[in-house]
């Protein structure tokens, strides 16, 4: 079916054969030339009126009336009487073989019409200035002048909707808080629901976003404090350094752990505290060459496959940085409290900034930060030396509005007990390294929330 196309016009076939329709303008379109009822578009005037006049559609003439078509008519000159000034005005349309039309007209069913297919290049060819004066003379109304446009309108916008907006701004608002609601169930959906570690009450991390401050040390001590501090606590100490676990080596332990019925792996102990490590299930000179995929893995199976038993506390090193291990943890078991381990230097208190944040982002409270390697005392003349800076942790405390929780000297007898699996609050209570370590232990009890029943 012709949707949109020329008016008809006398049809003419060039030496070549090819069809072509007059492009000037007439009074019918070919949907009303080929069913043969009266026209819907208002009489024309001026050119196109006189036009039609001189050119009546005939029906026996044209290609695509129904019946067979009229004999062939010779292509006119330019200027030639009933044609004038329409030099070039042809509008092709080429016809693929024979006449494929039907009986009643119109083309076959999945063929285009003749008058849809002029191309843009043979459009362009057809002396441009009579082809625009001749659709703009067809468009032209009956009175003269231009054709009344309708002015353009959403079909989505009426009275009503338009207005809607601006009618009562308390249900836009209402509407914006409705999507924000709706967008946040949405994200909370991918988020991996918190799960208690069966038998465990509070779980405390120490982290820090840098390697080499001291961090692993740093949790052993505390661990131990904390049961010393209070010795009806039970205590748990977990390494997730995967790549890097360092608590085998400083609460001297070894072996793998065994299986209990339920097939959950049985923590080793020592100092009176259950402990559980990376280190404990491979080689101690064996790297862990994994992804992240694997890596969370093993933190979950760290997490949920291990018989705790019933502990008071567990206190997790966690790795350096902000990547897989923090984000797992964090999301997965609910975190009582966290603790930022740093050095007065400068390059590692950028780190620690990040560390902090990064609780922030995932809802952990970040109970204070310790400022380790503080200070050195010569064991001689007793001289302090600020080798890594002085109160660089307390300044980046004030920024954040966190607390100090203390500070730990750099000791030769830290280093030292730790490495022979001694640590130094168990080796040497007494001494002022140790005194620190069972001071910041009771800073992180007093700021831990009330345990659950």
């Amino acid at each position: 079916m012709v949707t949109r196309c020329f008016p008809p016009g006398p049809s003419f076939l060039t030496d070549s054969g090819r069809e072509l329709l007059f492009c000037a303008a007439a009074s019918q379109c070919h949907r009303s030339a080929l069913s043969g009822r009266p026209s819907s578009v208002p009489p024309r005037s001026g050119a196109a009126a006189q036009f039609s006049a001189q050119n009546p559609p005939s029906p026996a003439s044209s290609p695509l009336s129904p019946g067979p078509a009229g004999p062939a008519q010779p292509l006119p000159a330019a200027g030639a009487p009933g044609f004038p000034n329409c030099a070039g005005a042809w509008a092709p349309a080429e016809r693929r073989g024979p006449a494929r039309r039907r009986a009643g007209g119109g083309p076959r069913r999945g063929e285009t019409a003749p008058s849809q297919r002029v191309r843009g290049g043979e459009a362009a060819g057809m002396g441009a200035p009579v082809w625009r004066w001749a659709l703009r003379a067809a468009r032209l109304p009956a009175g003269g002048g231009r054709a009344p446009t309708a002015p353009w309108r959403d079909p989505g916008c009426g009275p009503a909707s338009c207005a809607a907006p601006f009618a009562d701004s308390a249900s836009s608002s209402s509407r914006d808080e409705a999507v924000r609601d709706k967008r946040a169930r949405i994200l909370s959906r991918g988020l991996p629901k918190q799960k208690p570690i069966e038998g465990v009450k509070q779980v405390v991390v120490l982290a820090s976003g840098k390697g080499g401050v001291g961090k692993s040390t740093t949790a052993v001590n505390i661990a131990l404090a904390l049961a010393a501090n209070d010795s009806t606590k039970e205590v748990g100490l977990l390494d997730a350094d995967i790549y890097g676990p360092s608590i085998p080596k400083m609460m001297n332990l070894k072996g793998n752990p065994e299986l209990t019925p339920k097939n959950l792996m049985r923590p080793l102990k020592n100092y009176g505290i259950a402990c559980m490590s990376m280190g404990f299930l491979i080689e101690e000179t064996a790297p862990v060459v994994w992804r992240g995929l694997m890596v969370m893995s093993a933190v979950e199976k760290l997490l949920r496959q291990v018989d705790w038993g019933q502990l008071d506390y567990l206190v997790i090193d966690m790795p350096p940085g902000t990547g897989d291990v923090q984000l797992s943890v964090s999301q997965n078991i609910p975190i009582a409290g966290a603790v930022i381990i740093s050095t007065p230097q400068d390059v590692a208190l950028l780190d620690a900034h990040k560390g902090a944040e990064m609780f922030r982002k995932v809802h952990v409270p970040v109970l204070g930060l310790v400022q380790n390697m503080s200070v050195f005392q010569c064991p001689k003349c007793k001289h302090e030396t600020h080798i890594f800076g002085a109160d660089g942790v307390r300044d980046l405390a004030k920024a954040l509005g966190l607390d100090i929780l203390g500070d730990i000297p750099l000791h030769v007898n830290i280093r030292e007990t730790c490495d022979s699996g001694q640590p130094v609050v168990i080796s040497q209570p007494q001494s002022d390294a140790a005194k620190a370590y069972l001071k910041i232990a009771m800073e992180i009890v007093r700021r831990l929330p009330v345990p659950p029943a």
